[in-house]
């Protein structure tokens, strides 16, 4: 495993080092486990002990944050990004596949178009009239189909389709399973019952910096375009259904499931297990908590919760009032039989005044 100096590090990263330039580093481990070959790094300040404590090598931290002596610190507005940036250079080089080039194996149609520096592995098919960028990645038994893009420097995992038509900026990574294309949902019903599958003819377009986790679906627009904004991420197990429009730099977690022809602003973000409903529009900077049921559009920044969504303090309260509800109603029961009793005495009373 090559190793880098501190100066090295400190140059690759743009950060400011405290410390030894020439201290080698050559992997990254918690500040618990961390060895001084290691790179670390403190994002809660609530955990700024383990730094005095820590044996790592150099330790990534706020500009802010005060150096101790006899320590090596990599100096950052954001130490979570700068640590980041150490792990592309130590150990990306490591998880490389290692078919280089393009294997033996994989069927290229000769009206195909493959830039510079591409490496595809085994059994990956690409159909006509696709084109793959300069640096792309591409894992084996994945499908590219008919009349597709790829941007420069993609990475695309094992197992992945993406069907006709599909345009994929640069940068985009695909996680395993991840299918791109896919026909909508959609149907028509005649007066017997029997449903017609309506042709979805549309597209899709990815645009820069997008990543996809693993087994997610997205599908292709009836007949325009389903499109995922720029520097979007996308989680594990999500569905995206036809002639969705996500906005830039959106946040979608796992198992939520959007429907079609909804359209969001710039960083809208889902929480897990979130349900939106078709044909509705989320306004820039809303946050949907999890297990929120979006019923129809929202036009006011800000964070939502419930199912349907309600402004998110007061879904909290409602949910406090929610868990109170087992001692409200022990509550009454004592009101209850305490109003008895005093009818019983009352009764009691007006007995005696009687014969009296």
């Amino acid at each position: 495993m090559k190793k880098f100096t501190l100066q090295e590090i400190a140059a690759l990263t743009e950060s400011t080092l405290v410390g030894n330039p020439n201290h080698l580093i050559n992997n990254v481990d918690s500040l618990e486990n961390a060895g001084s070959e290691d790179a670390s790094f403190l994002a809660n300040p609530r955990y700024r002990t383990s730094v005095s404590q820590s044996k790592a090598g150099v330790i990534c931290i706020e500009s802010t944050f005060p150096v101790e002596e006899g320590k090596n610190f990599l100096l950052s507005d954001n130490p979570s990004i700068t640590f980041q940036k150490i792990v592309k250079i130590l150990l990306l080089p490591q998880i490389n596949s290692g078919f280089k080039g393009i294997h033996p194996s994989v069927i290229i149609h000769e009206s195909a178009e493959i830039g510079q520096n591409v490496q595809i592995g085994p059994s990956v098919v690409i159909d006509k009239n696709t084109k793959i960028g300069n640096g792309c990645i591409i894992y084996p038994f994945t499908f590219i189909g008919p009349n597709s893009c790829l941007g420069e420097d993609c990475v695309i995992y094992s197992h992945v389709t993406i069907r006709e038509k599909t345009i994929l900026g640069n940068r985009v990574i695909l996680q395993p399973g991840v299918v791109i294309g896919s026909c909508g949902f959609g149907y028509t019903t005649d007066q017997n019952g029997q449903h017609y599958k309506l042709e979805q003819l549309g597209s899709v377009i990815i645009e820069d910096d997008v990543e996809i986790g693993a087994n997610t679906t997205i599908d292709r627009a009836r007949f325009k375009v389903t499109r995922i904004g720029k520097g979007t991420k996308i989680d594990n197990l999500v569905q995206i259904a036809h002639n969705v429009s996500l906005g830039p730099d959106n946040i979608v977690v796992s198992q939520t499931g959007i429907a079609g022809s909804v359209k969001t602003g710039k960083s809208v973000m889902f929480g897990g297990q979130v349900g939106v409903v078709g044909h509705v529009e989320i306004a820039s900077n809303v946050m949907i908590a999890t297990r929120g049921g979006v019923s129809k559009s929202i036009d006011k920044p800000g964070k939502y919760g419930g199912s349907p969504v309600i402004p998110l303090p007061k879904h909290n309260r409602e949910q406090a009032r929610v868990r109170n509800i087992p001692k409200y109603l022990a509550q009454i029961e004592e009101l209850t039989k305490r109003i008895e009793e005093l009818e019983k005495a009352a009764l009691i009373i007006n007995n005696t005044k009687t014969k009296i």
